[in-house]
C-alpha cells in the first residue's frame, strides 16, 4: 500500500502551481490540440514527425496536470518560523568557510515560486540547520564524509519578492 505524501508548500509556491495547472489545462492544452488538428490536416501521420511531436507534447502536458493536480490536492500550506529560527519556508543565509549563500529550506516543490536554490530539510545540510537560529554555527557529514560547518548568517520567513 502507497503511503500518501503530503506536499509542503509556501502560499506562493501552491498559487504559482495553481496558476501552472490553469494555464496547462486552458491555453497550452487548446494550443497542441490545435498542432495535433493542423498536422493530421497534413494526411500520412505515419511519417508526420510534427504530429508526432504533438502527441508527445500532450502527453507530457497531461503528466504534468495529473501531477499538479494530485500535488495541490496532497498540500498543506505551512507558515514559516519567525525570523531568526531556521524551518520550512525560511530564506537563510549561510557562510560555509569563505562563501555565503542565500538558500530556501523546503521541498524542490518550491522552486516553482522562486528562483533561490532550495535545501531540503532531509539532506544533511537542512538536518542541520533545522530549528537553529541567527548566530548558530552547525556542523554536518557531507556525502563525501567530510564534516563541514556553517554559520546561520540571516534566516528570514520567504516571500516570493524576496528573490525578484
Amino acid at each position: 500500500m502507497a503511503e500518501d505524501k503530503i506536499y509542503l508548500l509556501t502560499q506562493d509556491a501552491y498559487d504559482e502551481m495553481r496558476k501552472e495547472l490553469e494555464h496547462r489545462q486552458g491555453p497550452l492544452r487548446e494550443e497542441i490540440v490545435q498542432k495535433i488538428s493542423a498536422a493530421r490536416a497534413e494526411g500520412d501521420l505515419s511519417e508526420n514527425g510534427g504530429y508526432h511531436a504533438a502527441r508527445e507534447a500532450q502527453a507530457k502536458n497531461e503528466g504534468r496536470i495529473n501531477e499538479l493536480i494530485v500535488k495541490l490536492r496532497d498540500s498543506k500550506i505551512i507558515t514559516p518560523p519567525e525570523a531568526g529560527t531556521v524551518g520550512n519556508g525560511t530564506l537563510v543565509t549561510l557562510k560555509i568557510g569563505s562563501m555565503e549563500g542565500k538558500y530556501l529550506v523546503g521541498s524542490h516543490d518550491l522552486s516553482i515560486a522562486t528562483s533561490e536554490q532550495i535545501i531540503s530539510p532531509q539532506s544533511p545540510i537542512g538536518q542541520a540547520v533545522m530549528d537553529h537560529h541567527t548566530g548558530d554555527t552547525v556542523t554536518y557529514t557531507a556525502p563525501t564524509g567530510r564534516e563541514i560547518q556553517a554559520t546561520i548568517v540571516d534566516a528570514q520567513p520567504y516571500k516570493a519578492q524576496q528573490s525578484q
